[in-house]
């Protein structure tokens, strides 16, 4: 499918903001439970779609928001390129009623709006690495481009990858052109049996050396390693490595990134950390599955890690409880609040008043998913 809903959408915005109407951006619904949740009116963005562009030997891909994300992946797939952020879908798991399910389908807005990059983040770049432009509507109902399909064409402040992550309480998004890269001609993971302390310090010693590496894991009983290049390379690092190949590599990070993997399949509250990768690791904070090569500790346990993650000189975010991070059944499809109220590591003020002033500038009467990231915007 190929439709341009641009008008209908910014008329939709534009009647909100004049009416002071509250509206809740829908897109794919596969991270609808992702973050607190939105009382207003839907905006169905997901018949918003298409490839608008594509030039393979220019590595730069143009999509409208509602483009499913495995629409992008097979034309990438066709020219041996891909996403290199490895975003998660969140598509295809179980769910309490109101969640996400089979019926839902990842799109490149929701992906990008929530910012979410996968196992080969630390090697590759985040998300919002590989935005080089947007075009969205602001809170009035206004189009606007933020940079272009060039990685050099960005003067002043480079609004377009301030929409990564905003889980749209700045903008909705139409369009977004990203940068791929040429998929890794062999790819191998390696298991290693490692503590958890020890796979950290390991991790990191191979992060400064010459190394293919794409992703970096420990599960809570042993360590994963995956290496991604041409034979060669893959071949003098498993050598120098050394470890156990994995036959089922794929099924592996694809679980960790899915939160598929049996360590997700437990009921209890679920905390995303992103630290700084040498970190320490602390057994106190109970069970616990590192990827990101010691950056992303994800845990287990009814307490808010906000102090903790804070310390360690990062920030946490609530998933959700239940069997991979379901949303709670008994909050409407969100994640829901965890004990303090907060889904996300809270603001120090300052920083809050510049969220707050910048939200301010782009949705003026806060009229786009508001709250979503934090009551007061």
């Amino acid at each position: 499918m190929n439709q341009d809903l641009t008008q209908e959408l910014a008329g939709q915005v534009t009647a909100a903001h004049d009416a002071g109407r509250q509206l809740r951006i829908q897109g794919g619904a596969s991270k609808t439970w992702l973050g607190r949740a939105v009382a207003g009116e839907a905006l169905a963005v997901a018949g918003h779609r298409g490839i608008l562009s594509y030039e393979p030997t220019e590595l730069v891909i143009t999509a409208r928001a509602g483009t499913p994300l495995t629409e992008i992946k097979a034309a990438l797939a066709e020219r041996g390129q891909w996403l290199a952020f490895e975003p998660p879908h969140f598509d295809a798991r179980p769910a309490p009623a109101g969640g996400p399910g089979a019926d839902a389908a990842a799109t490149l807005g929701g992906t990008i709006a929530c910012g979410l990059s996968g196992p080969a983040r630390p090697y590759a770049g985040a998300a919002r690495d590989f935005v080089l432009g947007v075009r969205i509507i602001n809170g009035r109902g206004e189009v606007l481009r933020f940079g272009g399909e060039v990685m050099k064409n960005v003067a002043g402040y480079d609004l377009s990858r301030l929409m990564v992550g905003a889980q749209g309480t700045l903008g909705v998004l139409l369009e977004v052109s990203l940068k791929v890269l040429p998929r890794p001609a062999t790819e191998l993971t390696l298991a290693l049996d490692l503590t958890a302390g020890e796979a950290i310090d390991r991790f990191n010693r191979w992060a400064g050396q010459p190394l293919p590496l794409s992703a970096a894991c420990h599960d809570g009983e042993r360590a994963y390693v995956r290496l991604a290049g041409s034979e060669a390379a893959v071949l003098a690092a498993h050598a120098r490595l050394g470890g156990e190949a994995v036959a089922a590599g794929a099924d592996f990070w694809r679980g960790v990134r899915e939160l598929r993997h049996p360590f997700f399949q437990q009921l209890a509250p679920l905390w995303r950390l992103s630290l700084p990768p040498t970190a320490p690791h602390d057994p106190s904070l109970g069970p616990q599955l590192i990827d990101w090569g010691g950056a992303l500790r994800w845990v287990q346990g009814e307490q808010p890690p906000w102090a903790v993650a804070q310390a360690a000189g990062g920030h946490a975010t609530y998933y959700g409880r239940g069997p991979a991070g379901q949303p709670d059944p008994w909050a409407g499809g969100q994640a829901g609040d965890p004990p303090g109220g907060q889904v996300f590591q809270p603001l120090p003020p300052a920083l809050l008043a510049l969220h707050q002033r910048l939200k301010a500038a782009l949705d003026p009467r806060g009229i786009l998913n508001p709250g979503r990231l934090y009551p007061d915007l």
